[in-house]
């Protein structure tokens, strides 16, 4: 994600990172080259001198602009949604966390406190690693570095031939709990919203995992692709005989406007990767171990991430 402290006007118009710009100046630079060798053979050689107006680029621009918007809001829906799920992450992990310290604990007789506090760890850290193992599951990404601190040598090579380890830390979780209520440590009106967070858990994942694997369908993707190419490299032919020698700017300037629109909507499609547009997974997955760490009290914390060149990941 951009993360940038309120720039000028000037300074959002001429910057480069994380804007279409980045991703588009190849095929900018090829239609507005193909319009400069249009403009030259109209004008000094006397080609291209057929009855060609601007009618019918301006009825297919009208269509291809609210094509255009249509799918950029269908992008934009996308990225609010997986942005919104997060949010529900973070609370929803909190908020379990603040369970497990209020509402797991032995009646009678009293657990040394030492015992408390290790379960009570074991199952905070079990929340962490689930959110990290999610981001890690939504960017397709197997490392298990930032989970090795938080779970058992055992539990972690059981995870290594899970092919979806946010569900698996979750039966585990799950079992878990099953096994604090059978001896006692949970009350039975309790259980039943310790299992009400898990399946919260749950759901915020199946909404994330919707939204990654259900892209825009691919036909259509295809189809704005090929009429904004086809539009941006026969507009030269269609204005040459009324712009004449201003063709290439005119022609640069449209084709930056389409050619920005089409790519912008395929960066924020998938709002789980790592281009700079995308959501800070990581540095929202910091903040909510740290958060919970803390729950914890304890002290020796790792920093929150840092925006890096103005790029939050």
């Amino acid at each position: 994600m951009i993360i940038s402290d309120r720039p000028s006007w000037l300074r959002i118009v001429f910057t480069l990172r994380g804007s279409a710009l980045s991703r588009t100046w190849p095929r900018l630079l090829l239609t507005t080259f193909l319009s400069v060798l249009v403009t030259l053979l109209y004008t000094r050689y006397d080609y291209f001198h057929f009855d060609l107006t601007v009618t019918p680029f301006s009825l297919i621009g009208l269509a291809l602009g609210i094509f255009l918007g249509f799918r950029n809001n269908t992008s934009y829906d996308r990225f609010w949604e997986g942005r919104k799920l997060w949010g529900r992450l973070v609370n929803a992990s909190r908020s379990l966390t603040r369970q497990v310290l209020t509402l797991i604990g032995p009646r009678q007789p009293a657990a040394p406190p030492e015992e408390l506090a290790a379960v009570r760890q074991r199952l905070v850290y079990r929340t962490i690693a689930y959110v990290h193992a999610l981001r890690l599951h939504l960017r397709d990404q197997r490392a298990m570095d930032d989970l090795a601190p938080l779970l058992g040598g055992d539990e972690l090579r059981a995870l290594e031939i899970e092919l979806n380890r946010p569900i698996a830390l979750l039966q585990g979780y799950g079992d878990q709990l099953r096994a604090l209520w059978d001896s006692g440590w949970i009350d039975t009106m309790h259980l039943p919203v310790l299992e009400a967070s898990l399946t919260d858990l749950a759901d915020i994942q199946g909404g994330c995992e919707r939204i990654k694997s259900t892209p825009i369908p691919f036909s259509y993707t295809v189809l704005i692709h090929r009429i904004v190419a086809v539009y941006c490299v026969g507009l030269p032919f269609g204005i040459v005989s009324t712009v004449g020698n201003f063709t290439p700017l005119v022609v640069m300037m449209v084709a930056y406007a389409f050619f920005g629109l089409d790519t912008v909507g395929d960066e924020i499609e998938d709002p789980f990767g790592e281009d700079p547009n995308d959501l800070p997974l990581s540095a929202l997955s910091r903040m909510i171990e740290v958060n919970l760490r803390q729950r914890l009290g304890e002290t020796d914390l790792p920093p929150l991430h840092k925006p890096v060149d103005g790029i939050l990941r």
